[in-house]
C-alpha cells in the first residue's frame, strides 16, 4: 500500500507498547489480559472457519465453494499460531478460550443467515468489526503481541469476495439491498454488544481498555474508539452497495 504525500509518522510506541512480551510480561495484570485476548482471538479464529466451512455447502457454484475452502483453511492457520503462541507463554490454549466460548457461540446462534448473500455480508461485516476491535487494542500491546495480533487479523480475502458477489446481486435485483441493509444493521447493533460483554465480563481486559496496564486509554478514548469502529462499518457498507 502505498503512504500518502501528507501522510505524518505515527508517534513512537511508549510504555508497554515500547516493551517486548518479557518484559511487559512481567506485570501479571498485564499478561492476564494477553491471555484473555489471545484466547477470544483464538476461538473467534475456530468458529470463523467453522463458519466458512458451513457458508461454503450454500455456495451456489464450485468455483465459490472452493474459494470459500480457502479462506476457512487461513482463518485455521491463524488458529494454530494463536494456540501456539499460548503454548509458548505456558498457557494451556482451551483454557484460554473456554471463557469466551459461549459469548460467541450465542453470537453466531443469534445471527445465523438463512442465505448465501446473508453469510457474506456476515463475513465481511461481523468480522470485520471484531477485527476493528483487536486492531485498536493492539495499537496497546507489547511489541511481540502485536506483532502476532496484527498478523492473524489479516485479510483472508473474504473482504473483497464478498463486495463482489454482494454487489453483483444488488444489482441483479435491487430489491436484494435493503434486506441485506437491515441485516448488516442488525450485525452492527449485535457485533457492539457482545464485544461490550466480553470485556465487562473480564477483569483484565476492562482494566486494559480503560486504562491501568494499558497505556494511553481512558473512558474518553474508549468512546472514541468505538466510533471509529462505526465509521469504518460505514465504509464498508458503501463499499458493499448497501445504506448504513
Amino acid at each position: 500500500m502505498e503512504t500518502p504525500d501528507n501522510a505524518t509518522e505515527a508517534p513512537a510506541p511508549t510504555g508497554i507498547a515500547a516493551q517486548d512480551w518479557s518484559t511487559a510480561s512481567a506485570e501479571p495484570q498485564y499478561r492476564a489480559a494477553v491471555v484473555d485476548l489471545l484466547g477470544a482471538l483464538a476461538y473467534g479464529e475456530l468458529a470463523a472457519f467453522e463458519r466458512l466451512a458451513e457458508d461454503a455447502k450454500l455456495a451456489p457454484t464450485l468455483a465459490d465453494k472452493a474459494e470459500l475452502a480457502k479462506m476457512a483453511s487461513a482463518e485455521f492457520h491463524h488458529f494454530e499460531r494463536l494456540t501456539d503462541r499460548l503454548t509458548e507463554i505456558d498457557t494451556e490454549p482451551t483454557a484460554a478460550m473456554e471463557p469466551f466460548a459461549k459469548a460467541l457461540d450465542d453470537f453466531h446462534r443469534q445471527t445465523a443467515p438463512s442465505d448465501w448473500l446473508e453469510g457474506l455480508v456476515k463475513a465481511y461485516v461481523g468480522d470485520s468489526i471484531a477485527s476493528d476491535f483487536y486492531r485498536e487494542v493492539a495499537a496497546r500491546l507489547d511489541s511481540d503481541t502485536r506483532s502476532l495480533v496484527l498478523a492473524v487479523l489479516d485479510d483472508t480475502g473474504h473482504g473483497n469476495f464478498a463486495v463482489e458477489k454482494v454487489r453483483a446481486a444488488i444489482e441483479a435485483d435491487p430489491r436484494v439491498g435493503g434486506r441485506l441493509a437491515l441485516w448488516a444493521r442488525r450485525l452492527m447493533g449485535e457485533a457492539l454488544s457482545q464485544a461490550q460483554r466480553v470485556v465487562a465480563d473480564r477483569d483484565a481486559l476492562s482494566t486494559m481498555l480503560v486504562g491501568g496496564v494499558a497505556d494511553g486509554f481512558d473512558l474518553a478514548e474508549v468512546g472514541r474508539m468505538f466510533s471509529r469502529i462505526t465509521e469504518a462499518h460505514t465504509k464498508r457498507m458503501a463499499a458493499l452497495g448497501l445504506a448504513a
